[in-house]
């Protein structure tokens, strides 16, 4: 989209990259929804003002473990109304290259490398943990940022100090659970798990800061505290609607081939849309309107 005095920089699964005039990035999230590295047909109507509300509720809630990137919300000049809720403005910084994930529990990508090796970006992990174990501490287990349309792919600590440096990957390390750690404990005393979650950090003036959207259902995995049980797959507040439905017969679909996903029928998109909208009313106590 053309906006007077923006310069368009990149546009992503979810969110749109501009440059201001005054050098600053403004960054938008759009309702798009990517599941299994598709970027889907139908939007979840209300998503990107979710995940940018929650992102600014959490930067506030974390500001005494790590800086920031955000400068304010002001929608720029001649920009389309319905940025309004959904644009920060932001730092440019010197991105790390690398998905800071943090886990706490056993599931996803993480439980598919356990059960062939016991162990998840080469740490060793206990015998006996099931889908939804929650580990004996968390763990810092990194990826490399893909593009959009392929797949983030796990590496090892070492394989990240070799990328980075030993002092900033140490840094990396250090800082992703300490905020993990702090937001765990937050949305336990709401009644939610943070299972996993994934952190972006740059540099701005030699200062480790931390960017993009924070502890999001589109960056975390949430669950009620209340149904947790270990050996199945756990619910969740976030897209598990979108990726069960494409994963029923009702879509017809097949997720190794090379079709895109269908359009989504409108229960789903309502179901996911309350679910996004009930983790950010659980987890700040504030209402949605």
């Amino acid at each position: 989209m053309e906006v007077p005095g923006l310069t368009h920089l990149h546009t992503g699964k979810v969110r749109d990259l501009y440059r201001n005039a005054a050098g600053d990035l403004v960054m938008v999230a759009s309702d798009r929804t990517s599941v299994y590295d598709w970027v889907l047909p139908t939007e979840i109507p209300d998503k990107g003002r979710v995940l940018t509300q929650l992102s600014l509720w959490w930067f506030d809630q974390l500001s005494d473990l790590v800086p920031h990137h955000v400068l304010g919300t002001d929608v720029p000049a001649g920009a389309p109304v319905d940025w309004a809720g959904r644009t920060l403005v932001c730092k440019s910084l010197d991105m790390v290259p690398v998905e800071c994930v943090a886990r706490g529990y056993l599931t996803g990508s993480g439980l598919a490398e356990y059960r062939q090796t016991r162990t998840v970006c080469g740490l060793a992990l206990p015998e006996g943990l099931v889908d939804g174990s929650e580990l004996p501490a968390p763990i810092f287990t990194p990826a490399t940022k893909a593009a959009v349309g392929d797949h983030d792919e796990n590496v090892s600590y070492e394989e990240v100090a070799h990328q980075v440096g030993t002092e900033v990957a140490a840094e990396l390390r250090q800082t992703t659970l300490a905020v993990y750690g702090r937001a765990r404990d937050i949305a336990r005393e709401r009644g939610i798990i943070l299972a996993d979650t994934k952190f972006e950090f740059g540099f701005a003036d030699g200062q480790l800061t931390l960017a993009d959207e924070v502890l999001t259902p589109d960056s975390s995995r949430f669950w009620p505290a209340d149904l947790w049980q270990p050996g199945r797959a756990q619910p969740s507040f976030d897209k598990q609607f979108v990726r069960d439905w494409l994963t029923s017969p009702a879509a017809a679909w097949d997720r190794t081939g090379e079709e895109p996903p269908p359009a989504l029928p409108h229960e789903i998109v309502e179901s996911t849309r309350a679910k996004y909208i009930e983790a950010y009313q659980r987890l700040t106590g504030l209402s949605w309107a």
